[in-house]
């Protein structure tokens, strides 16, 4: 097997002694244009907010906007300040330990130990980047991405004076989800899609103008629609005239807890914007109880404004995909069916998937365009489970972090260890996985009502270490396609019905007209998908004839 080696530093999001000279290094990844948090633009352009969000006259209100500015710029340098410790140089494992060792070494074994096992005590009641684990804590769900574009996504947010704590761009219109095609559209073409698109957009999207997904966190669903409603009142569908209370009703009672405004134009660019409240968002990437939201971070994302508690539940997050993917793959596979399985776990419920409304080679093409971000999320969370490891010779190589190449894992089979990685999945989703195993080996109830006592530990606030029992370790020695089958079973059973009722309130939160056009462009992706598939089919189907034909001339001559 390839030796595991010491990852990057930045990318482990290991505490590094030289962190202060890291960060005011130059990056690779950002151009002189891009803007850092202490730039001039936010000392000109906070003033000019607080005025523009206050009035003269509520003296009480202006000291609100105020501080929502402020708030607003600080969760905004917090995920500066992680984008680019991100993009520091990590493109060989060599140029990190040539760095580390020249560097002194004054952190002591215990406290490193404590820092690199952070799921040991974790502790989910914080409101400040300076409780997480450590310095760099989390940057892996930062992914480095063309300067003037981040720009241009980053002044999103600020078109909104209802204030918003967190916020990422994701899906085909951030990430592309095929090759370049290398077509120039003319500019009455962009205009369909972007009336003003500025030029970061226009490259970005690579001759394929998409709308762009967003979503937003905010502390209080119905203070927040009341005040975007007195400013984008063109956002909201016939539902907003009933009231703040009537649309933050249908958000957080209907569905997954998102309220999605789509086709409105923001400095001239065609978004979509999703609003859900921190604390469901929270316990959704903690506790999978929709996997709505929480299997949207499962992918990569450009997050733009972040938050302490949300960087830590998405942490969790992503190590409970993970696991979760490691229970459905067999003892060896490689980094495309990892993550694939990693990204199909979000659609395995979604009814749109049994519609002709999504590309049905849609998970195929996100990892395929996407390997780099991938293995950029996942691979300092692959290096702290004791039961996988690459065994690839290319993973020793340098600057393998970013060659787009599929690489082997393996993982140990032991039921020791994969018992102990079901009773670390989120817990809702864990109480369901339970449930059907409580059937499957006819558990008596009271039985499994004592076992479920003894594994209700853990409470609001802390999130301890977990060891498998007996039950934990019999599930994972389950015949392997059966435990495929329950775990399936469970994620579409969490997913549906959130994401059915979550579509089926579309009409209401967006409007009759832009959800018939929303349904109109997923059947066309649909449609297209199913082209591509068919034509490489036909593709594959006529080189074996191909091939005859010229065997068959041969032995003619």
């Amino acid at each position: 097997m390839a030796s595991r080696g010491v990852l990057p530093q930045i990318l482990t999001g290991r505490p590094n002694p030289r962190a202060p000279s890291l960060l005011t290094r130059a990056s690779p990844f950002r151009s002189q244009s891009a803007l850092p948090p202490s730039s001039l633009y936010y000392q000109r352009h906070t003033p000019l907010l607080r005025r523009r969000y206050a009035t003269a006259r509520d003296n009480n209100g202006a000291a609100v906007q105020a501080k929502d500015t402020k708030e607003n710029v600080e969760h905004e340098d917090a995920a500066n300040a992680a984008a680019d410790a991100a993009s520091k140089d990590t493109k060989s494992k060599q140029a990190v330990l040539d760095e580390a060792s020249s560097s002194s070494a004054s952190s002591s074994t215990t406290r490193f130990n404590e820092m690199h096992d952070w799921e040991t005590n974790v502790n989910l009641n914080i409101d400040s980047f300076k409780q997480l684990p450590h310095a760099n804590f989390g940057v892996n769900q930062f992914i480095p991405f063309d300067p003037e574009f981040r720009e241009v996504l980053k002044q999103i947010p600020w078109e909104f004076r209802a204030p918003i704590r967190y916020a990422f761009a994701y899906g085909s219109g951030v990430f592309p989800q095929s090759k370049s095609s290398g077509k120039v559209i003319t500019d009455e073409e962009l205009r369909k899609i972007h009336p003003k698109a500025p030029e970061g957009v226009k490259r970005a999207q690579d001759g394929t103008p998409k709308m762009i997904d967003f979503i937003f966190g905010v502390t209080h669903t119905q203070h927040w629609h009341s005040l975007n409603m007195k400013q984008h009142r063109e956002h909201y569908s016939a539902l907003a005239s009933l009231g703040s209370g009537a649309v933050s009703y249908v958000q957080d009672k209907m569905g997954a807890g998102v309220y999605f405004n789509p086709y409105v134009v923001v400095n001239g660019i065609l978004i979509k914007y999703g609003v859900v409240q921190l604390d469901t968002l929270e316990r959704d990437l903690t506790q999978w109880d929709t996997l709505y939201l929480a299997g949207r971070l499962h992918k990569p994302v450009k997050i733009l404004r972040d938050d302490p508690k949300i960087r830590l539940a998405n942490q969790i997050n992503l190590l409970s995909a993970l696991r979760t993917a490691l229970l459905l793959l067999p003892p060896k596979f490689t980094e495309d069916e990892l993550f694939a399985t990693i990204a199909g776990i979000s659609y395995l419920g979604d009814p749109r998937m049994s519609l002709p409304t999504e590309n049905p080679s849609k998970v195929k093409n996100i990892v395929g365009n996407n390997m780099t971000n991938f293995r950029r999320l996942y691979l300092p969370l692959i290096e702290t489970l004791p039961n996988l490891e690459y065994n690839d010779a290319g993973a020793t190589e340098r600057d393998w972090i970013w060659n787009d190449k599929s690489l082997n894992l393996v993982q140990d089979m032991d039921p020791v260890k994969r018992g102990n990685m079901v009773r670390r999945l989120p817990k809702a989703f864990r109480s369901k996985l339970y449930f059907e195993y409580q059937k499957k080996f006819a558990i008596p109830q009271l039985d499994f009502n004592k076992m479920m006592e003894e594994s209700q530990n853990e409470d609001a606030i802390s999130f301890k270490r977990r060891q498998g029992g007996g039950f934990e370790q019999r599930i994972a020695s389950d015949d392997p396609a059966e435990l495929r089958k329950q775990v399936r079973s469970v994620i579409k059973k969490t997913i549906n019905w959130p994401a059915t009722t979550q579509s089926l309130k579309g009409p209401l939160t967006s409007g009759f007209k832009r959800t018939i056009r929303y349904l109109s462009e997923k059947m066309d992706k649909y449609r297209q998908g199913r082209n591509a598939e068919k034509a490489k089919t036909a593709n594959a189907e006529d080189k074996p004839s191909e091939r005859s034909e010229a065997d068959s001339k041969a032995e003619k001559k």
